[in-house]
């Protein structure tokens, strides 16, 4: 076998892996890349690990500290549950406005899985008192936190807009925060009305809702502390510096963490404990397998792969469709991403007249429009959040074949938005 198959099957083998284990597939891609690069390849281990990305590395640290250290303080949860207000009880509305408040909170830095970690407690139980189905709230909340998962200040948008720059498509952030936006919308509202969305704004006896307990939706707002004002004060600030001045979205995130443990805003010891390390090292640890593929000719192999297999006419839809088969088992943004966003440069070569930017919006709707399902970090959130009068395991059932439908729903939304530019 010679060295481009062999580095392949190892990241085929890092994907199945994940799939079906708990091993995190950063780890192992680290440890395959070795093996590969320095044993097969004859490698030097300074040239294995220069794929180490370590800018995306320190954004997301920073990032993640940031936001861990607003969650600990209570900020986001406060957030939270002070725009839930907005609905003011009208059960049709109520997941409309957990859908923006998912988008808000996921695209102003703290990330889908944050904003569903967040807000899938106080959904479900709002949804259980107000009698509206588990099944579609879920789907507008995790469809919600995904469609904001793609700002350039939130995690999954930082890793994503660095694997599209290494791939030829620097400076577009914004239109891929807004693409991918649209397509997670379409879909979260087309499911919102075909599952009787519209019903919930018709008006019903009380006796049908429940007696009506204590909502959260009616509860006085409580006001923010002091620690949590500077909290919103400093997020506030560095988000206009990021967006009108510039300023690097890590490289800011670490300074105003200074600012917060200084100020003794938030729990610093905590918040590092709370970040998502095992996403980080599986995001970076990926790279570092991919820097071995494209030095060895794997990746190239993978493209041309890939070419054949679609073409450029459907190439859209077939990219969507393989990488939400892949997402419904294992991370959307620490596997998916990392593995096929770099092969748009070789199957660009290999499908003359296809578009590079269609295929990256393809790879990151079609990835994350399955994380519904309960196997998905999203979709757990949701099916663990539901309250006792929630039938789970029926909830289970319905969330997975929604996650599984979605592979093929993805695959037509992206030929139709992606396809024809």
């Amino acid at each position: 076998m010679n060295l481009a198959a062999l580095s392949l099957l190892a990241l085929i083998v890092a994907i199945l892996v994940s799939c079906f284990t708990a091993v995190n597939v950063g780890i192992l891609s680290i440890a395959l890349a070795f093996l590969i690069g320095h044993f097969a390849a004859g490698l030097k281990v300074a040239e294995i690990f220069g794929g180490f990305p370590s800018d995306l590395f320190f954004t997301l640290a920073g990032v993640t500290l940031l936001f861990s250290q607003a969650s600990v303080n209570g900020t986001l949860e406060k957030v939270a549950h002070g725009l839930v207000r907005l609905a003011r009880g009208n059960r049709g509305v109520i997941p409309i406005v957990f859908f923006l408040l998912a988008m808000v909170l996921g695209a102003s830095g703290a990330g889908g899985i944050a904003a569903a970690a967040l807000l899938a407690p106080v959904a479900m139980r709002v949804a259980s008192e107000a009698g509206i189905g588990g099944f579609l709230m879920t789907i507008m909340l995790a469809n919600g936190s995904n469609a904001g998962t793609f700002s350039p200040i939130a995690p999954t948008g930082i890793i994503a807009n660095h694997l599209m720059a290494g791939a030829g498509l620097q400076g577009m952030a914004w239109p891929n925060f807004f693409n991918t936006l649209a397509a997670q919308s379409f879909v979260a509202f087309s499911g919102f009305f075909f599952l009787g969305g519209l019903k919930l704004f018709e008006r019903q006896p009380a006796t049908e809702l429940g007696d009506p307990p204590q909502s959260i939706t009616q509860a006085p707002p409580k006001p923010f502390d002091g620690p949590q004002r500077v909290t919103l004060a400093v997020i506030s600030t560095l988000f206009v510096a990021v967006v009108f001045l510039g300023v690097h979205v890590g490289m800011g995130s670490f300074a105003a963490a200074v600012i917060l443990s200084l100020a003794g805003a938030a729990d610093e010891p905590e918040a590092v404990r709370s970040m998502p390390w095992g996403v980080i090292l599986m995001v970076c640890g990926v790279a570092v397998l991919i820097g071995v593929m494209e030095t060895t000719g794997g990746m190239a192999l993978f493209t041309e792969l890939l070419a054949k297999l679609a073409g450029a006419t459907y190439i859209t839809g077939v990219m969507a469709f393989v990488t939400g088969v892949i997402s419904v088992y294992s991370s959307s943004s620490g596997v998916v991403l990392p593995a096929f966003l770099p092969t748009i440069p070789g199957l660009i070569e290999n499908l003359p007249g296809a578009n590079p930017l269609m295929i990256a919006y393809s790879v990151n709707v079609g990835a994350h429009l399955v994380d519904v399902s309960p196997l998905s970090t999203i979709g757990a959130l949701c099916l663990a959040g539901a309250t006792a009068t929630e039938d789970r395991q029926k909830l289970f059932t319905k969330l997975m074949a929604w996650g599984w439908s979605m592979t093929l729903v993805g695959a037509v939304v992206c030929q139709l938005f992606f396809g024809t530019r």
